[in-house]
């Protein structure tokens, strides 16, 4: 009597084991992200902080389960069970503990903006590729799924044809407090101001919609708003490319919420209204025209725009950490080398930044942007 041999099941992927390497607000958000994802992704090993007490109040607060705690950010980087680190610290500060984490061998998830400048990302992606460690920024609209149906409408050229134009807003009415005490609006700690916490994303919407193609010249708008210290609360910019596509972003501290991109292109238009904090959090919605026409006598459109929901079991910031840790595990335990469309990415979004804020302190001058 002979037994069929039973399949061998291989093992559950070991979760990515983090440290959290301050406890920002925003860190929240990420800590309950990795709180939703399936068992095996990641898990919050540690918390460093400058005081054990605020690292302790963070893990209960944000329901943790129970995590190593540090009382400075060079002991956590010291943790040797922790594999990767999520770095929500001011973009002054990221410099020093970004190049130390990645030195360490840690993966790093780094929050946005990246730098203050593309010599200071190129110094961390440095850091990270002689190490061999995964990047990776913290744009989790990249991470929805509805990200990946609007490249599908972009790239139909019957549909929606070759992107011409493209506006974006993103803003939202800060408070008092945020305008005096926020450190987005502090020089030693968040000099890019606006342009760095909100302006990334419509930077990185507009490469985005063009497939990461620089443009050729920047110019700033005029009159950008900016508070004694001389930190940017408004501005916006123009974005030219050589075969005639434009690109235009405002972003502010002292608007209504809104976070909009609008893509023309020959055949189709989209636009989305909520892309960065979707109205819902298990949906997105976007709209589309194609082939536009008007109703004779010029009484109406025809076709309609058509709405479209894009829905997602876990929110976009939880899809971002499991990515990353996808990408960590299978440099962990295939020997897989680091995915290198992410910092590529975000030097190309941090050097649209670099130039718009060149000619904004040019009086608006035209910048080149390096190639």
């Amino acid at each position: 009597m002979s037994s069929s041999a039973v399949p061998v099941q291989p093992p559950p992927p070991r979760p990515v084991r983090f440290g959290i390497l301050g406890c920002a607000d925003i860190a929240r958000k990420v800590s309950r992200a990795m709180l939703m994802l399936p068992p095996g992704a990641a898990t919050v090993a540690a918390v460093g902080s400058r005081s054990e007490d605020k690292a302790r109040r963070f893990i209960a607060e944000t329901g943790l389960p129970p995590a190593r705690i540090h009382g400075s950010y060079e002991s956590l980087l010291g943790d040797a069970d922790v594999e990767a680190v999520y770095l929500p610290l001011p973009t002054s500060l990221h410099v020093p503990w970004a190049t130390a984490a990645a030195a360490r061998g840690k993966h790093l998830l780094l929050e946005k903006p990246t730098a203050l400048c593309t010599a200071e990302l190129d110094a961390i992606l440095a850091s990270c590729d002689a190490s061999g460690v995964q990047f990776m920024d913290t744009t989790m609209w990249i991470h929805h799924p509805r990200t990946a149906k609007l490249r599908e409408i972009v790239a139909d050229k019957d549909a929606f044809g070759d992107v011409r134009v493209i506006n974006s807003m993103c803003g939202f009415r800060a408070s008092e407090d945020f305008l005096l005490n926020d450190i987005r609006v502090k020089p030693d700690l968040d000099a890019l101001g606006v342009l760095g916490d909100v302006g990334w994303y419509c930077i990185r919407s507009i490469l985005w919609a063009v497939e990461y193609e620089l443009p050729e010249i920047v110019i700033a708008h005029r009159h950008p708003v900016k508070n004694q210290a001389g930190v940017v609360l408004a501005c916006g910019a123009t974005l030219y490319w050589e075969d005639g596509k434009t690109a235009t972003f405002n972003c502010s501290f002292l608007t209504n919420l809104a976070f909009d991109v609008t893509l023309y292109g020959t055949n189709g238009t989209l636009h989305v209204t909520d892309l960065v904090i979707p109205y819902e959090e298990k949906s997105g919605e976007f709209s589309v025209a194609s082939k536009s026409n008007f109703v004779k006598p010029t009484i109406g459109w025809d076709p309609l725009p058509r709405k479209h929901v894009v829905t997602t079991d876990l929110p976009q910031e939880a899809l971002m950490v499991q990515e990353f840790a996808r990408l960590v595990q299978n440099i962990r335990d295939t020997d897989s080398r680091p995915e290198g469309k992410w910092p590529a990415i975000t030097r190309k979004t941090q050097v649209v930044l670099d130039a718009v804020k060149a000619s904004i302190d040019k009086g608006s001058e035209p910048i080149d942007v390096p190639r």
